[in-house]
C-alpha cells in the first residue's frame, strides 16, 4: 500500500473520473478518494448523457482522449442527433443510458487504467505548506501525500437534502454529505457560497399506463459520441414517453406551495434557470394549462423511469397527489420521490484557466464545486484539471483551451472570467464560434493537440490523421468531377432542385441546400470507386464532414478570420504589468473588477462584465498598442 502519489483526486464522480483517468495517462501515479466505490460516476439525475452543446463537450472530451464519449456509447439505450432541422453548427449528440451499466463501465475502465489506484473514504483535510497543498487527511485518519490535489466533490460539501419541511444531510439520496473542507478552504482566503439543485420522482413503469403517453423513438444511423473505431452501442435499444401535466395537476402543485422550501424560505441558494422544478415553471409560467414531460427508462433491464420535467422538492404527498392526476400516471407508484439539494461551491474566479487555484499552489477545482451544473460541463473540467495537475508534477507546459477552439474553453474561461451567480450551464448561445466548434469536427479540432501532450492515443491520432486525409481527398474529387445536364438533370429536378443548362463541378452542385453527397455517390462511378475504398468504419463520417464543409465553406472562412482578430488581443499579456488602482483612467468598476480577475491578457479583460470598451483601450494605449 502506498501512501505517496503525484496527484490525488478527491471525488469520482463525472469531474473526478475524468480527472484521475487523464492524470494517470500522463504517466503520473493518481489515486482517486470516493466515498463509495460501488457508485462511481453515479447519474444521479437524469441518466442521459449530451445535449444542446453538452453533446459536443463530450466529442470534445473524447478527442482529447477522455472516456466520457466511450462510457456512454457502451451504455447507450437511446442516441438522438438534436436539432437536425437546423444548420451543423447547432446539432447535438445526447443519449439515455443504462445508468448501471454506465457506472459498472466507468469502474472497469479505472480499475484497468495503469498508474491509477482507488480508495474508498472522505478526505476531511488538506494539507497545506508554504502555499501549496501536498497532501489530503482522511476520515479513516490515513493521510495521503501528493504534489498536486484535485477537488472534485459535487454536491458533497455540506450537502443538504429538502423533501419539503423535511432536511436530510446528505451530497445525494442515501449517502452522506462531506464537512470539513469548505471551513479549511474559507479560512484561507477563499470565498464560498451555497448552489442548489434538484431531480425529479423515479417511477414504477408497471404502474404506468403506457397507452396514454407518445412514444419517442430514437435515431438508429452511425451518429455515436466516440470517434474511435471501435465503440459502438452494444445494448438494446428503448423509446421514451411523451406526457403532459394539466390544470388539475397544477392546481394540486399550487396548493402545495406553502411547503415548498423554494417559496416558504427553507431554501435561500439559486436553482439553475434552466432546469426549473415543476413548482417553479407553475409560478412562472402561470397561463400555461399544461408542461411537457418525458418518462425515460433508467436502463435495459429495469422497471424505474425517470420523469424529466417533473423535478421537485415538495412533500412526498403532494408529489404522488399531482402526478396521480395525469392520466397516464393515475395509478402511479414511485421508487423514491424527487428532491432539492443544497451545496456549497466557490467563486470560480478564484482559479487560473488551467483550473488551478490561485491561493494555493497545485491546488484544482473542477465540477460542481466551481458552480456548474450537468455531467457534461463536470467531465470536461475534470479532464483539463487532471491533465494539468499531471503537466505540472512533471513540470511541463500547461494545457488550456481557447474559446476559438473548443466548448471546453468556452466554458472554463466564462467560470475564471465572469464566475457565476446561478449553476453554469452550456449552451450554444454562449460560444461566439459556434460554427467553429461543432460536433462533427471535435477530433480534427483537438485530437492532434491531445496526441502532443500525450493524453490521446497513437492508434486514435492514426485514426484522425486517416479521416482527415480521406475527407480532405474526397473534397478534391468534388472539385474535379464535372458533370453534363444531360447526366443529372433528372436527379436534379427529383431532389426539387434546378436543372442544370451547362455543365457543372460537383462542388457547386453540392452547394445547393436539396442535394446531399452521399445520394450523389451511386450516381457517379468515381465517386463511388473512391468511397468503396474508404474504411467502413468512418466511411458514413467523412461523408457527412466532407459536405459539411463544402455547404458551409464561407460561413466557416468568415468565422475563422474573426477568430484570428480577436486571437492578436489574447496575445497581448497583461497579468502583472500595471497597479490598477493607480490606473484613474478606467472607471471605478473597471479597476475593481481588474484587480479581482487579474486577466491574463487583454482579450480575457474585455470579456470581463463591468470593463467597458473605453477601459479596453485605455489598457491597449498603456500595453502601447
Amino acid at each position: 500500500m502506498k501512501f505517496s502519489y503525484d496527484v490525488i483526486v478527491v471525488g469520482a464522480g463525472h469531474a473526478g473520473c475524468e480527472a484521475a483517468a487523464a492524470s494517470a495517462r500522463l504517466g503520473a501515479e493518481t489515486l482517486l478518494i470516493t466515498h463509495d466505490l460501488n457508485k462511481i460516476a453515479q447519474m444521479s439525475c437524469n441518466p442521459a448523457v449530451g445535449g444542446i452543446a453538452k453533446g459536443q463537450i463530450v466529442r470534445e472530451i473524447d478527442a482529447l482522449g477522455g472516456m466520457m464519449g466511450v462510457v456512454t456509447d457502451r451504455s447507450s439505450i437511446q442516441f438522438r442527433m438534436l436539432n437536425r432541422s437546423k444548420g451543423p453548427a447547432m446539432w447535438s449528440p445526447r443519449a439515455q443510458c443504462d445508468r448501471m451499466v454506465f457506472s459498472a463501465t466507468w469502474r472497469n475502465i479505472l480499475e484497468n487504467t495503469a498508474h491509477l489506484s482507488l480508495w474508498q473514504d472522505d478526505v476531511k483535510e488538506l494539507i497545506i505548506k508554504d502555499g501549496a497543498v501536498e497532501g489530503v487527511v482522511t476520515a479513516l485518519g490515513v493521510t495521503f501525500n501528493a504534489q498536486a490535489v484535485v477537488l472534485t466533490n459535487g454536491t458533497f460539501l455540506n450537502g443538504l437534502m429538502h423533501f419539503g419541511r423535511t432536511q436530510l444531510p446528505g451530497g445525494r439520496i442515501s449517502e452522506p454529505a462531506s464537512s470539513g473542507l469548505t471551513q479549511q478552504l474559507v479560512s484561507l482566503g477563499f470565498t464560498a457560497d451555497r448552489m442548489k439543485t434538484g431531480t425529479p420522482v423515479r417511477i414504477d413503469g408497471r404502474s404506468v399506463k403506457w397507452e396514454c403517453t407518445t412514444l419517442q423513438e430514437g435515431d438508429h444511423d452511425f451518429h455515436k459520441f466516440s470517434f474511435r473505431p471501435q465503440v459502438h452501442r452494444e445494448l438494446r435499444q428503448l423509446p421514451c414517453h411523451i406526457l403532459y401535466t394539466n390544470e388539475k395537476t397544477h392546481e394540486v402543485l399550487r396548493k402545495g406551495l406553502p411547503d415548498s422550501p423554494l417559496y416558504n424560505g427553507q431554501i435561500q441558494s439559486i436553482g439553475p434557470r434552466y432546469c426549473p422544478s415543476i413548482e417553479t415553471k407553475i409560478v412562472t409560467f402561470a397561463d400555461k394549462t399544461e408542461h411537457q414531460l418525458f418518462l425515460e427508462p433508467e436502463g435495459e433491464n429495469t422497471q424505474e423511469y425517470y420523469l424529466n420535467g417533473f423535478s421537485s422538492s415538495l412533500p412526498i404527498s403532494v408529489q404522488v397527489e399531482a402526478l396521480s392526476t395525469i392520466p397516464a400516471l393515475e395509478n402511479v407508484q414511485i421508487y423514491r420521490p424527487g428532491y432539492a439539494i443544497e451545496y456549497d461551491f466557490f467563486d470560480p474566479t478564484q482559479l487560473e484557466h488551467t483550473l488551478e487555484t490561485k491561493r494555493i499552489k497545485s491546488l484544482y477545482f473542477a465540477g460542481q464545486i466551481n458552480g456548474t451544473t450537468g455531467y457534461e460541463e463536470a467531465a470536461g473540467q475534470g479532464l483539463i484539471a487532471g491533465l494539468n495537475a499531471a503537466l505540472r508534477v512533471f513540470d511541463r507546459p500547461v494545457f488550456t483551451l481557447g474559446r476559438d477552439q473548443a466548448y471546453i474553453g468556452v466554458l472554463i474561461d466564462d467560470l475564471v472570467t465572469k464566475g457565476v451567480d446561478e449553476p453554469y450551464r452550456m449552451f450554444t448561445s454562449r460560444a461566439e464560434y459556434r460554427i467553429l466548434l461543432r460536433q462533427d469536427d471535435a477530433d480534427m479540432r483537438l485530437t492532434p493537440l491531445g496526441f502532443e501532450i500525450g493524453s490521446v492515443s497513437e492508434s486514435q491520432y492514426q485514426h484522425t490523421l486517416t479521416k482527415k486525409k480521406y475527407r480532405d481527398e474526397l473534397i478534391v474529387l468534388t472539385r474535379e468531377i464535372k458533370v453534363k445536364p444531360a447526366f443529372i438533370n433528372d436527379y436534379l429536378v427529383g431532389q426539387g432542385s434546378a436543372p442544370l443548362t451547362e455543365g457543372s463541378r460537383l462542388y457547386e452542385l453540392i452547394l445547393r441546400p436539396q442535394i446531399g453527397l452521399n445520394s450523389l455517390v451511386d450516381l457517379i462511378p468515381r465517386m463511388k470507386e473512391f468511397v468503396d475504398n474508404i474504411p467502413s468504419d468512418m466511411r458514413d463520417e467523412i461523408l457527412e464532414c466532407a459536405e459539411i464543409l463544402i455547404k458551409y465553406n464561407g460561413y466557416i472562412e468568415r468565422e475563422s478570420l474573426i477568430a484570428q482578430k480577436i486571437q492578436r488581443l489574447e496575445s497581448v499579456k497583461i497579468r502583472g504589468k500595471w497597479n490598477y488602482d493607480d490606473i484613474h483612467a478606467l472607471s471605478t468598476e473597471a479597476r475593481q473588477k481588474l484587480k479581482k480577475i487579474d486577466p491574463e491578457t487583454i482579450a480575457q479583460a474585455s470579456r470581463i462584465p463591468g470593463v467597458s470598451p473605453n477601459d479596453i483601450n485605455v489598457l491597449l494605449l498603456l500595453a502601447g498598442r
